[in-house]
This record gives structure tokens, C-alpha cells and sequence, in this order.
């Protein structure tokens, strides 16, 4: 786990952050919610490893390939799009190897609020709540915001 700051407490607001577009409107609504309550703003981005049977037929992984590199660089470039540098550069970034459910659920431990979007890019498009969001709204250790879209 990388974490530029290493602080976990309360009055945090944890934002789950994957670069996709119901995402982008969690990140929005979190940083308006932090802008209220003076609570600091942490992103968090996971990655895993693909399964066997994906990676089975990929002939091979570019040497060079850093999963966590691209993650780090996904929440970098989906900060500073969406918030401007100045304001990204105030928001903690957490990036996390393992499921975004399981990495949500570590990093709301002690926080305030927690801010999903909908879906992500993983699941299905004509579900009203990804697999994650609802996950996290049964499970999670603080009160979770699900951010949805418009409905056109």
C-alpha cells in the first residue's frame, strides 16, 4: 500500500477513484461534502492482478509493466482533470493492491463518510449498483454516499 501521508483518523472523507465517469461525480460530490465540513479529502485507487484464466491468454506482460505505476498515474491524471492541480494537490492518495471493495473497506475504517460512484469499469452496465457499491453499502465500517447518475 502506498500512502503519501500514512494518517488514518476520523473526519476523513474517502473517495474511491478508478477514472471512470460515475467516479469522477463521486470525487466531485466528495470534495463538495469536504468543503462543508472542513473534513481532509482522501482518493483511493486498487489494483489487482489479473486471474489466471485472463492472464492465460495474454501472451505476455511487457517487463516493464507497474500495475501500481498506472494506478498511481490514473488517480494523478483523474485529480488534476477534474479538480485542477492546486486542489488536487490537497487531496491524500492512497493506492492499494487487491479488490476496491477491500481497499474501500480498509481505509473507511475510522472515517467519517465514504463516497462511491454507481458502477466502476468492472460490471455489468445495466445494474443500478455496481457489485462494489453495494458491497461497501452493506459492509462498511462508516456511512457510505453511492453518487448517481442523471437519469438520461
Amino acid at each position: 500500500m502506498a500512502d503519501e501521508t500514512g494518517t488514518a483518523g476520523a473526519g476523513r472523507i474517502v473517495v474511491g477513484v478508478d477514472g471512470s465517469e460515475p467516479s469522477i461525480r463521486a470525487l466531485r460530490w466528495a470534495v463538495r461534502q469536504a468543503g462543508l465540513t472542513g473534513d481532509p479529502l482522501e482518493a483511493v485507487i486498487s489494483w489487482e492482478y489479473p486471474s489466471a484464466g485472463w492472464a492465460a491468454m495474454v501472451p505476455a506482460m511487457p517487463a516493464d509493466f507497474d500495475p501500481e505505476r498506472l494506478a498511481a498515474k490514473v488517480l494523478a491524471d483523474t485529480l488534476e482533470q477534474t479538480l485542477g492541480a492546486e486542489a488536487a494537490a490537497a487531496v491524500t492518495r492512497t493506492i492499494m493492491i487487491g479488490s476496491a471493495a477491500q481497499a474501500l473497506m480498509d481505509r473507511a475504517d475510522g472515517a467519517s463518510l465514504l463516497v462511491v460512484g454507481d458502477r466502476g469499469y468492472s460490471g455489468f452496465k445495466a445494474t443500478l449498483l455496481g457489485s462494489v457499491g453495494l458491497h461497501l453499502t452493506q459492509h462498511a465500517p462508516c456511512p457510505v454516499v453511492v453518487v448517481r447518475g442523471s437519469a438520461g
